[in-house]
């Protein structure tokens, strides 16, 4: 759910982010190829509630909670970015299973070939089907509403919500973040039409004074909100210290960081993380680049471009159940995929054996600088092989794999 996602406008947007999940869920990356649905009479089973399906979609490649079918974050084929956040405030969350923030994000993917339109597919969404239902998977009730931070090459969006209502920001110029509070203040370029009014009735605004979203529908004093310490203000902080100069090295190095918070530990944990470069000239690749496992400090960022025949994620991808996340009596079953395996192991090593963590680390950062080379070259407009991008993510996972495997078995 919390992805404090990040973006710079520069020459080439640079987004990124991350979810803090339960420290046992495992998050999965996978690739949905485009597709036609000629039968619209059929619906489309979300992961709580079935919805009308549309006559097409388009490519995406999702970082999701293995359990369920919509995502925390992703890109797809026309360089849509799409990131979601949990956030409360004083309307309150519904239980009742409706579509996920995480629904949302793989709809406003699937549907929508710029930021803007994805902006329209969320909220017309949200409008007919609602937000709600347990986001995590077991027995523990956890709810929220939903935070999206939406890009393209050419623009984004931060779209914030607080149950059917919801204002939407064009970001226009330096840095803009979002973590888990309303971020929204007096800007607001786009508003459901009666956002306003609803708040009059509650007596959250006086009709008078400037509206401000995120102090009207939360319980923040928004004048103080670049001075806390919290992740928000953190996350800020970072990126408008490279403001002008932001490369997705610079974005990844802000999702490790975890004096700032942003890269957490304990029980909620940074479960996965995603940086995506979108280069405003469309001759060149929009690049997304991935973890797949939890701490990015000791994870890789490994590339995935998109072409129309991508081999299949399968070192990414969890095991399929039977069972549906609505299954009575409920279990949980092992959605380890074998990267996470490997890398859990990897991490029990790294924590036992100082000589072998080092080696360890070492050749991952090795493997990371070679990708990041490649890459490099692919923006500068030197070399792009459509053969090899058929399998670059898949290629990067077994490189990782072997990595881990060398350290565990010696």
């Amino acid at each position: 759910a919390p992805v404090p996602a990040s973006l710079a406008l520069s020459l080439s947007l640079q987004v990124s982010g991350r979810p803090d999940r339960l420290c046992d869920e495992v998050q999965e990356v996978v690739y949905f190829p485009a597709a036609v649905h000629d039968n619209l009479e059929e619906h489309l089973k979300c992961t709580y509630i079935e919805i009308d399906q549309v006559p097409e979609t388009y490519a995406v490649v999702l970082s999701r909670p293995a359990w369920l079918w919509g995502a925390e974050m992703g890109a797809n084929e026309h360089g849509v970015c799409i990131g979601n956040e949990a956030v409360w405030g004083r309307e309150e969350v519904c239980n009742e299973e409706a579509l996920l923030g995480m629904d949302l994000v793989r709809l406003g993917l699937e549907r929508a070939d710029t930021a803007e339109k994805a902006l329209h597919v969320i909220v017309d969404l949200l409008e007919k089907y609602g937000q709600g239902g347990n986001c995590t998977e077991g027995r523990m009730l956890f709810s929220y509403h939903n935070s999206f931070l939406i890009a393209d090459r050419n623009e984004a969006w931060i779209l914030e919500t607080a149950g059917k209502y919801w204002a939407a920001e064009k970001v226009q110029e330096g840095v803009r973040n979002i973590s888990n509070q309303l971020s929204i203040t007096t800007k607001i370029d786009r508003e459901h039409p009666d956002m306003r009014n609803y708040a009059k009735q509650k007596g959250w605004w006086d009709g008078k004074k400037e509206f401000d979203f995120a102090a009207t529908y939360s319980y923040l004093d928004t004048a103080k909100m670049m001075t806390s310490s919290g992740r928000y203000c953190e996350g800020y902080k970072l990126l408008n210290k490279h403001k002008g100069n932001i490369t997705f090295e610079t974005m990844m190095e802000i999702l490790r960081d975890k004096p700032s918070g942003i890269n957490m530990e304990g029980e909620f944990l940074t479960t996965a993380s995603m940086v995506s470069v979108l280069p405003q000239d469309s001759s060149l690749p929009c690049i997304h680049f991935f973890t797949g496992t939890p701490d990015p400090e000791r994870s890789i960022f490994k590339p995935f471009i998109f072409e129309p025949h991508i081999s299949q994620l399968l070192d990414t991808s969890s095991p399929t159940f039977e069972d549906p996340v609505t299954k009575k009596p409920h279990f949980k079953p092992d959605r380890r995929h074998p990267l996470y395996q490997k890398h859990q192991q990897a991490l029990e090593v790294i924590d036992n054996n100082k000589e072998k963590a080092k080696t360890m680390l070492d050749n991952m950062k090795k493997l990371e600088k070679e990708l990041f080379k490649e890459m490099e070259l692919i923006l500068q407009n030197k070399h792009l092989n459509v053969d090899k991008i058929v399998n670059l993510f898949s290629q990067c996972a077994k490189d990782e794999i072997r990595i881990y495997k060398s350290n565990i078995s010696s």
